[in-house]
């Protein structure tokens, strides 16, 4: 409503008056209706009138100017993203365009309706209309849609100057958003239509793009006092970002006051955007590169904790992504050195390429997560450990809790997912004990499973310690390695107190205590003492009152990627030639060794073998390559009466760091096998490899996948053989990283032939691992993995004659090793169980490598996984039969949050690679050969994953419904061994007789769980020197199957009937170039 008051006043003024007596205040009239007045600064308002603005034009009131409130209506998308309403593209997107339209029109309707009631100023207000508001917006619907039915126009000058630019305007946004409007309606193809020369209609919006393009991402971070923030560059996707904050805002994680800047160089869809904005709070984007000095002035780089780099895992090219990623890196430590980074790389060898960067330290932070490394690594250890892919993904990644009340195999899956790994300090009133007593402590009393420590010297060089012995004693400031459900309860180690907590049933009730804590300092020392006899259950408690005594104190060895040990004892020698050896290996350069966790023994220690192992060693005291009172070996010395295992000094066994069997390079005609040579080799309890790939395809890297399975801390006869069957020409391009790895065949072919696997004794096999070099070439999503999944489905369809499997001969040459209970390989400490007999295909333990994660829905064809599922909810990954790169995202938040984690989880995958190996391999990319020496001998002892089984041997007792907390305290306290879960077979529960064979994963079971007989456990296992003892007979040095029918489950090939393959070979080439 326009209101005029001229010289007279009178009832235009009471008209106003009594009109705003209707209204609200006029403050509240300004905030929400947009209320102006104008007036005469001379005049006095009439009685009634409330006080306003004067001016110099007289006095106008604007009440129509309430209009302008339709333009809310544009921030409606943005409103319903907040809420999390609109999480697609194509809804946001809608709502966007329908939400600008519908104002826009409601806008101009309302300014129309305004001039056309009003009329012109000029005109004194006399060439007005009667025109209502639906009437003013039908107007501009016919005026935008270029109708002009003209029964309805503007007459007044200034709503005909307003309909001029409206036409501009309205005409392209109706021509544009309309169709855009009903193609996202009707979800048409948005090129599938016929060419439309409409100029006006296609050029005006670019136009008017063109003029108000600015960066909508362009500003500068503004930090905030108190709180850190990160900056994450690289591959910025909606999935990777999503996966990304879904596990780093997790809410198990204690309150993260941490603030993520995302810098990339291409603005965010709409769907990136929508996600953003549902974490305002916690997220800002930016457009820039960090290869532009300005766009890392802008995110504050200088000021970051951390820069974290994400790679593309599905990229065509993954050298070229690694070199992009470092030139990232580059960039960033060229403008602030100081800047912690980590970053994702593909290829192993790539890794290399860091170590030339001067600023790039990894004991400041800096860290590298090779997928291609990690990945290949979880799937070998699934190899010695089936399913422990799984649980090892799902304890460095952050899952909720889902609660099952039906009597499921997902309920007791699903109880194991929620734990996590976590670090916390461990309490004062744990110092001067061993680890098998605090980790029985912890998980009896605080329930919880402590699996490793950390120790950080006074030089802040810091040691890991998994699951090590009685020698070690905890000091104050020990960091320990929990599996927890929830960051909260891991504070129970650190508030623990004997004094108050010592008679608390509920761990729950374990809170920070007023006592005063005793600070015993060691200044970075560690206690080193004879091992003491292994204590009982109801000792425990006695335990924490354990005298300390008079105890040597030793320096601990720097050693942050490596393990926490003692120093060598000093011992006098004399001179001799073995001395003078020894005197030398002693002064190496520290940083070319490794050092384990390895125990000291007195030479009167005893054995804490298995009964069956006590009676097989008991004959064994005039072997001249045994030593059964010496049980372990010092870090740097071995007893010289005799030696643990027999140095030759003239046969290099182990690679030069002694962490990985060795032997001479072979050319790759040496382990090519034909068919017919295939299937005249007795191939049992080895492992088959299907591989997919040609002369063009990227490498993956099979070195990271042979590495674990060549590991020093088995003995040679335990290692398996590694088959692989595939394209030799792609083999050919592997093979310069694994010429150097015993027990390592080729069958050239193709995995999809059943002749093949025939031929390779599949049905024999311990594990088959399906991977694919050529999934990244496809575009389509659906068939990146169509050759794993064509390889799966056709092993599992096959059959096979089980008459060998039946036969039971005395005779060791032809049952094949693992399949007679007899054999020491089969103890119940001897990793997996084989099966007795295996008729069909699906009763073959496989693991098949994915891209897609949906994908997994056709791996098994009997479960009803939805296609919709995530990857850890669906059965093949609950039961380990699938693995997907995709898990490895987690490890990016793991590793800001707590470095030792990634340590942690490299030495459990790798088989014990260490920055110093990595450092050799950047160097010659390939193993080094080295003498046995008293160190490389002392890095075989450290950790291993093993399975143990419950159907006999000396935990039988406890398979038949007892409880698995007994088992615990019993492995641990007897063999030394952690367990930390069970592989289960799938409907256990249902007491039936025709199980199904398929197991899955339990982590971290409860004490009171109840076990059955055909329960795994997974645990970890001391390295067993008297376990090579037994096989004096193996010829280790010529790595020859020869000596022994069960050292090696392939035989050699005659040299003659080599050479004659060859000649046939360079024939048949011959005749195929002429």
């Amino acid at each position: 409503m326009l209101v005029y008051r001229g010289a007279e006043g009178g009832a235009h003024s009471q008209a106003v008056c009594s009109s705003r007596r209707r209204k609200k205040s006029t403050g509240d009239l300004f905030q929400k209706g947009y209320r102006v007045r104008v007036g005469h600064p001379e005049k006095e308002e009439p009685e009634g009138v409330c006080h306003s603005i004067t001016a110099a034009f007289g006095v106008v009131s604007y009440w129509g100017l309430r209009f302008l409130r339709a333009l809310r209506l544009i921030q409606f998308s943005e409103i319903l993203q907040f809420l999390n309403i609109l999480k697609t593209s194509n809804s946001i997107k809608l709502v966007n365009l329908c939400s600008i339209f519908i104002s826009t029109w409601l806008t101009a309707a309302g300014f129309i309706h305004l001039v056309e009631n009003s009329g012109d100023p000029w005109e004194n207000f006399q060439n007005s209309q009667a025109l209502s508001y639906w009437e003013c917006v039908y107007l501009l619907m016919v005026t935008m849609s270029t109708v002009g039915y003209g029964d309805v126009y503007a007459k007044t000058t200034l709503g005909r100057l307003f309909m001029v630019f409206f036409i501009l305007g309205g005409l392209a946004m109706f021509a544009s958003y309309v169709p855009e409007i009903i193609e996202l309606i009707g979800n048409r193809k948005k090129y599938g239509g016929s060419y439309s020369a409409a100029m006006f209609a296609r050029y005006v919006p670019e136009i008017a793009a063109l003029i108000l393009n600015r960066k909508k991402y362009g500003g500068s971070y503004n930090s905030t006092r108190g709180r850190k923030h990160i900056v994450v560059c690289g591959h910025i996707t909606l999935e990777s970002v999503s996966n990304f904050l879904k596990d780093f805002l997790h809410k198990d994680r204690d309150d993260v006051n941490v603030e993520i800047v995302f810098l990339h160089n291409i603005s965010p869809n709409l769907e990136l955007e929508a996600l953003f904005k549902r974490h305002f709070t916690q997220v800002e984007f930016y457009q820039g590169s960090v290869l532009n000095p300005h766009d890392l002035a802008r995110v504050k780089i200088e000021s970051a904790d951390a820069c974290l780099i994400l790679a593309n895992k599905y990229c065509a090219d993954p050298d070229a992504e690694d070199a992009s990623n470092i030139m990232r890196v580059i960039s960033i430590k060229n403008y602030h050195p100081k800047i912690r980074i980590i970053t994702q790389m593909l290829q192993y060898h790539n890794k290399a390429h860091l170590l030339n960067i001067p600023s790039w330290n990894w004991k400041e932070g800096d860290d590298a997560i090779c997928l291609a490394e990690l990945k290949l690594g979880f799937i070998a250890q699934s190899c010695l450990a089936q399913g422990l892919s799984t649980m090892l993904a799902n304890l460095f990644s952050m899952r909720s809790f889902i609660k099952i009340e039906e009597d499921t195999w997902q309920k007791y899956y699903l109880e194991g997912v929620s734990n996590e790994m976590y670090t916390e300090y461990l309490s004062s009133a744990f110092v001067g004990l061993s680890f098998p007593v605090i980790c029985e402590l912890c998980y009896v009393k605080l329930k919880l499973l402590l699996i490793a420590i950390e120790y950080k010297s006074d030089q802040r060089e810091s040691s890991t310690l998994i699951n090590p012995g009685n020698h070690v004693k905890m000091t104050e400031g020990t960091l320990g390695f929990f599996i927890a459900s929830d960051a909260k309860e891991v504070k129970r180690a650190l508030f623990y107190c004997k004094a108050c907590h010592d008679d608390i049933t509920d761990p729950k009730r374990i809170k920070k205590c007023g006592c005063k804590k005793t600070k015993n300092t060691y200044n970075g020392y560690i206690k080193s003492t004879p091992e003491p006899p292994l204590l009982q259950s109801n000792h425990l408690d006695s335990a924490l009152d354990t005298s300390r005594g008079q105890q040597s104190v030793v320096p601990l060895v720097n050693n942050r990627k490596g393990s926490l040990l003692p120093p060598p004892r000093k011992r006098h020698m004399v001179q001799t030639e073995d001395g003078k050896r020894l005197q030398r290996a002693q002064s190496l350069p520290v940083k070319y060794r490794y050092h384990p966790s390895n125990r000291q023994f007195e030479e009167d220690q005893h054995s804490a073998l298995s009964p069956k192992k006590k009676q097989r060693n008991g004959n064994m005291k005039n072997s001249p390559n045994s030593s059964p009172k010496i049980m372990r070996h010092d870090s740097l010395m071995i007893p010289m009466n005799e030696p643990i295992e027999s140095m030759d000094e003239n046969v290099k066994k182990y690679d030069s760091t002694g962490m990985f069997h060795w032997c001479p390079s072979k050319d790759i005609e040496r382990v090519l096998l034909t068919r017919s040579e295939a299937a005249m080799t007795v191939l049992s309890g080895h492992v088959v490899v299907c591989i997919f790939g040609d002369a063009k395809s990227a490498l993956i890297g099979v070195r990271n996948f042979v590495m674990p399975l060549r590991a020093s801390n088995f003995h040679y006869h335990e290692l398996k053989h590694i088959v692989f069957v595939g394209s030799l020409e792609y083999l050919k391009r592997e093979w310069e990283t694994l010429h150097n790895f015993p027990k390592v065949s080729i069958l050239p072919g193709t995995p999809l032939s059943r002749a093949d696997l025939r031929a390779v004794n599949i049905n024999l096999c311990d594990m088959c691992v399906i991977l694919s070099a050529n999934q990244n070439n496809i575009d389509d999503a659906s068939l990146q993995d169509k050759e794993c999944i064509l390889a799966s489905l056709n092993i599992k369809s096959m059959l096979f004659d089980d008459s060998i499997g039946l036969l039971q001969a005395n005779s060791q040459g032809f049952t094949p090793p693992g399949m007679d209970r007899s054999s020491p390989e089969n103890s119940p400490v001897h990793g997996l169980v084989r099966q007795t007999s295996v008729s069909t295909g699906a009763n073959i333990p496989i693991i098949t490598e994915l891209v897609n994660d949906s994908n997994v829905q056709f791996l098994d064809q009997d479960d009803d996984d939805d296609p919709d599922t995530e990857l850890y909810l669906t059965q093949p990954f609950a039961c380990g039969t699938a693995f997907a790169v995709s898990v490895l995202d987690s490890l990016m938040s793991a590793t800001y949050f707590n470095d030792n984690i990634l340590t942690l989880i490299r030495t459990l995958v790798t088989g014990g690679a260490t920055p110093e190996l990595e450092g050799l391999l950047a160097e010659e990319n390939a193993l080094r050969g080295g003498y046995s020496t008293p160190q490389t001998l002392a890095n075989r002892d450290r950790c291993r994953v093993a399975q143990l089984a419950l159907y006999d041997g000396p935990f039988a007792d406890l398979g038949d419904g007892g409880c698995y907390g007994d088992l615990f305290c019993k492995a641990l306290k007897t063999y030394n061994m952690l367990c930390f879960g069970i592989y289960r077979l799938r409907d256990a529960h249902f007491n039936t007789q025709s199980q199904c064979t398929k197991r899955y994963v339990i982590t971290n079971p409860p004490y009171s769980f109840e076990l059955v007989p055909s329960d795994l456990i997974f645990c970890l296992m001391q390295f067993d020197h008297n376990a090579g003892q037994s096989r004096c007979s193996l010829s280790h040095s010529s790595h020859s199957s020869h000596s022994s029918k069960k050292s090696s489950s392939v035989h050699s090939i005659p040299t003659a009937n080599r050479n004659n393959r060859n000649k046939n070979r360079d024939k048949q080439n011959s005749r195929q170039i002429s």
